[in-house]
């Protein structure tokens, strides 16, 4: 499965157009993380696109989402270790996060979301005018964006990352896709 496909999949399957861009916004990260780590992008990319394709049938049934995803995605080629990623990023399931392609992905999903809820506070509602301190202060305050999980964003150490660096490398990634997500 090629990044393309990925796309024609998520197009097919995703309606809402706010998650599309959600689910652009963790590619763009699981890339980037996959740069700094030395892993492959294509591969982290695929599974960062990829990782909620499946939230149109599962959405209402939170312990199918990510194995529904994964049988699709096996279905479609991709491979195991992406199928693997892909499951694992569901907290939900509990299911083992063994390779860095697995930690990352849990810990850049809900991320991606604090950052786009911070950018929506920000006065110029716009991905370029945040840094890492006015994200970093949006993740302090316990009220703030309740689902972009503290816990699960903060396993980012999982990765050897602080969590100033992991914020840090999530807004340059998103802020190098802004047009494409609509920020």
């Amino acid at each position: 499965m090629n990044r393309e496909q990925a796309y024609e999949m998520v197009k097919k399957n995703v309606k809402n157009k706010n998650l599309v861009k959600h689910m652009l916004a963790v590619e763009a990260v699981m890339k980037a993380l996959a740069r700094h780590l030395g892993e492959d992008e294509e591969m982290w990319g695929l599974a960062g696109l990829a990782h909620d394709v499946d939230l149109g049938k599962t959405l209402d049934k939170p312990r199918r989402h990510a194995i529904v995803g994964g049988e699709m995605l096996e279905k479609a080629g991709a491979t195991p270790a992406v199928v693997q990623a892909v499951r694992a990023h569901n907290h939900v399931l509990n299911l083992p996060r063994k390779s860095p392609m697995d930690k990352a992905l849990y810990a850049a999903d809900p991320l991606t979301g604090l950052i786009v809820a911070a950018a929506l506070i920000h006065p110029a509602k716009k991905l370029e005018a945040l840094d890492k301190d006015f994200v970093l202060n949006r993740f302090k305050e316990k009220h703030f964006a309740k689902g972009a999980g503290r816990k699960q964003i903060s396993a980012c150490s999982e990765l050897g990352l602080s969590l100033e660096d992991f914020i840090d490398l999530g807004l340059e990634a998103m802020q190098a896709e802004a047009k494409n997500l609509g920020l």
